[in-house]
């Protein structure tokens, strides 16, 4: 204790005691923590109480893996796709670059084109990066393209580095630092993918891992990044819960202990247990500055974090969006079932086509009066997507020409009265169907086809 240094912490103002330092722990057999994570049964949350404090960076921001994570799931992006979307990122990250970048295979033509064509853009941001295999060849591929920073797999538990990788804590550490080093060498960033991280002997062997990496920060003058790789979703937000499920935990112990800082340490999360989101908001309260995110969640398995979610929980942490233009979250919506062809569940936030319609009839009627009581923000402003009401047998006039004028965006005069003619007719139609036993709502395809048939009945345009 007497050899301890006491230092003065710039953040909290107050003194701290230097920690102990923390030597790889090298075993003979692996932990795979089987009292937490039994395969035969549901995996357990323990907690022994021990609280770290919020440390919330001064600058956080959303990174982008739609084009790896997410093309992982599902057939590759062409080329154009790729760029399309890439432009709507940098729309809606804004000014201040808050979408900071996007990563990208290597490996095909298509995947090369597609990042030339990107960084033609000559976008600040998202800055373009990469993910590759960890040798060399890929290294000076990296190079030869310009970017400046680039992923490397650095698989960190016990179940990757004795069951996957057939090697001990030692000689995978000296092999990812080998491999960090070759980076380094060629003036390349390295990012390191710490896969597994929840199920990591965190003290015995992440902690002593990325104290080596910040030894190669200094010696080198380069950035190293650390991404929080909670590859199996098993990560909890919960205070007081027992690393290595505790994102709040590890995330304390790589900026306390390893000395990472936030600049260079971001989350990315998977949605096996639904917690993507929450522990993504999580890592940025406890010192993480980026989460690495994928648009809809599209990506391995369940998917990882939602990029959308992310731009609506940092306005609600910051108390402003800083730029961002969230308008153009319904405009990749629109664009990724259009060309894209995949169907968006209806209930998903903020994109799906009925994330903002209410169906129920007392809760119409309430919003009909005033549209605050049942929807969550003006969906009108931030998305394009004012609120909707479904039609039903409880709707009268006025929730019928209140979904004609939402649903076709009907403005000023062109607003169709609740008296007119084609909303008497149209609730006609709603009468008889429910007069004849129907029990549920009726459906946007429904109705535009009646209101289709009786526009042209009574010769008018929408």
């Amino acid at each position: 204790m007497e050899n301890r240094a006491v230092y003065f912490n710039q953040n909290t103002n107050l003194l701290n005691l230097e920690e102990h330092m923390y030597p790889l722990v090298d075993v003979d057999t692996p932990n795979v923590f089987r009292n937490l994570f039994p395969y035969d049964e549901v995996p357990k949350i323990a907690f022994n109480d021990r609280i770290v404090p919020h440390n919330m960076p001064k600058e956080i921001w959303i990174t982008d893996t739609t084009f790896r994570d997410g093309q992982q799931s599902r057939a590759p992006y062409t080329t154009e796709q790729i760029v399309t979307m890439y432009d709507y990122f940098h729309r809606l990250g804004g000014p201040k670059g808050k979408i900071r970048q996007c990563e990208f295979f290597l490996y095909s033509k298509k995947d090369r084109d597609a990042v030339y064509k990107c960084m033609e853009r000559g976008y600040q941001f998202p800055e373009v990066t990469s993910w590759i295999r960890a040798n060399k060849k890929d290294f000076q591929l990296v190079k030869e393209i310009g970017m400046k920073e680039t992923g490397i797999l650095v698989s960190c538990s016990d179940y990757h580095i004795f069951y996957k990788l057939k090697m001990t804590r030692r000689e995978a550490m000296d092999h990812y630092l080998s491999i960090v080093r070759d980076c380094l060498e060629i003036g390349v960033s390295p990012r390191c993918h710490l896969e597994d991280v929840t199920r990591a002997d965190i003290y015995g062997y992440v902690i002593p891992f990325c104290l080596e990496l910040m030894k190669l920060k200094e010696e080198y003058q380069i950035p190293i990044k650390v991404r929080v790789c909670d590859t199996m979703g098993y990560g909890v937000n919960y205070p007081g819960a027992v690393i290595p499920r505790s994102i709040p935990g590890i995330i304390y112990g790589l900026m306390v202990h390893a000395g990472v800082p936030s600049e260079l340490l971001e989350f990315h999360g998977h949605n096996d247990f639904y917690k993507a989101v929450s522990n993504s908001t999580t890592a940025w309260l406890y010192g993480a500055s980026g989460v690495n995110c994928s648009l809809f969640g599209i990506g391995e398995r369940t998917g990882n974090t939602p990029l959308e979610a992310m731009v609506f929980e940092y306005a609600q942490l910051r108390g402003t969006l800083d730029g961002m233009d969230t308008t153009v979250i319904t405009e990749l919506a629109e664009y990724y079932q259009r060309e894209i062809g995949y169907r968006l569940p209806s209930r998903t936030p903020f994109v799906g086509r009925n994330f903002n319609v209410t169906r129920a009839g007392i809760h119409a009627d309430g919003l009909l009066k005033n549209e605050e009581i049942y929807n969550i923000f003006d969906t009108g402003k931030f998305l394009n997507r004012p609120v909707l009401v479904a039609v039903s047998n409880t709707s009268g006039l006025a929730g019928i020409a209140h979904w004609i004028n939402t649903y076709y965006k009907l403005t000023g005069e062109r607003q169709v009265d609740k008296n007119s003619d084609l909303v008497r007719k149209v609730k006609e139609w709603v009468d008889i169907e429910y007069e004849s036993g129907r029990v549920t709502v009726l459906t946007d395809e429904e109705l535009v086809q009646v209101i289709t048939d009786t526009c042209h009945e009574l010769q008018i345009i929408l």
